[in-house]
């Protein structure tokens, strides 16, 4: 059994005048990651693995779940090609995780992680909002095999305020 942790980055501050890779998050995106990052610590068991984005305010949003969950510096990871918006280097990153890893965590953009939580999910997902948890389970031993797994759980900022 595979379990995939989808996070999208938390709320991004336009104000600064940065690439889109390096906008960074706003007040309440720092807030929402704190607050979901902790409630979700107390939900789920902790993945053997983060792969985040390396764009800034998806890598800010991770270190709030990599320090809530516990996470190894040496199970942690950045991966550009999580700054994908289409979902395909989403779905092939997820499809080439190695097999022993059994839970792993990935944190980046919309409109990917909606469409890779509907893809891979059995319950539609109007949209992830920002700093939005998905938890999807499969029955498949190897990741390159996975189809439509279960939609397990969801944590939203806007159920935790």
């Amino acid at each position: 059994m595979k379990t995939l942790y989808l996070v999208r980055h938390a709320k991004s501050s336009w104000k600064h005048d940065v690439d889109d890779h390096k906008r960074p998050l706003k007040g309440r995106g720092e807030r929402d990651g704190k607050l979901v990052s902790n409630k979700v610590s107390k939900t789920i068991e902790p993945p053997q693995k983060i792969i985040s984005s390396d764009a800034t305010r998806a890598l800010s949003t991770a270190h709030f779940f990599k320090d809530a969950l516990d996470i190894d510096d040496a199970d942690f990871e950045t991966n550009h090609d999580l700054y994908d918006f289409s979902g395909q280097n989403v779905m092939r990153i997820i499809k080439s995780l190695p097999d022993e890893l059994d839970k792993v965590m990935i944190v980046g953009h919309n409109h990917a992680f909606t469409s890779v939580a509907n893809m891979l999910g059995n319950h539609y997902i109007d949209n992830v909002p920002t700093c939005g948890f998905v938890m999807l389970q499969f029955e498949e031993n190897k990741w390159s095999e996975i189809t439509t797994g279960e939609t397990v759980k969801t944590i939203f900022p806007r159920d935790l305020k």
